[in-house]
Formats: C-alpha cells, structure tokens, sequence
C-alpha cells in the first residue's frame, strides 16, 4: 500500500467502534446484532457519500461565484 488516509475514512476503524459499542448496549440488555451493526456501517457509506456530494457542490458554486464576482483578471 502506497497511499495513506484519515483513520475516520477506514471502514476496520468504524466496524472497531460500532463492534465496541455495540458490546458496551449489550452491557445494558439490549441487544445489538451482527446484522444491526452491518447496517449501521452501510448506512456510514451513504452519509460519507452524500457529504462528499454536498462538499463537490458547494466548491463548485464557490468557485463559479468567485469567478462571477472577481474584479480582477487571473495571472
């Protein structure tokens, strides 16, 4: 592996956490099963994705609103 990302962008990161609190619920009678945490991690994929959707979105307008209101040429 040659390239590196945030820990919070690793899915064994995330399946870590929700696997620990899914043992720190079960330490209060309710149960968490293995489906219950699958879904929570699919769920994690879809908000990530949205947000970088969101976060594609709002770059582009910024930089289409820059450029609209510049009042100064490039370079």
């Amino acid at each position: 592996m040659d390239t590196t990302k945030s820990i919070f962008r690793s899915k064994t990161f995330w399946g870590a956490i929700v696997a620990i609190l899914a043992s720190v619920i079960g330490l209060f009678g309710i149960e968490f099963s293995a489906t219950d945490q699958a879904e929570v991690l699919g769920l994690y994929d879809q908000v990530l994705a949205a947000w970088e959707s969101i976060a594609i979105i709002g770059g582009s307008a910024l930089a289409i609103y820059g450029r609209i209101s510049a009042t100064a040429k490039i370079g």
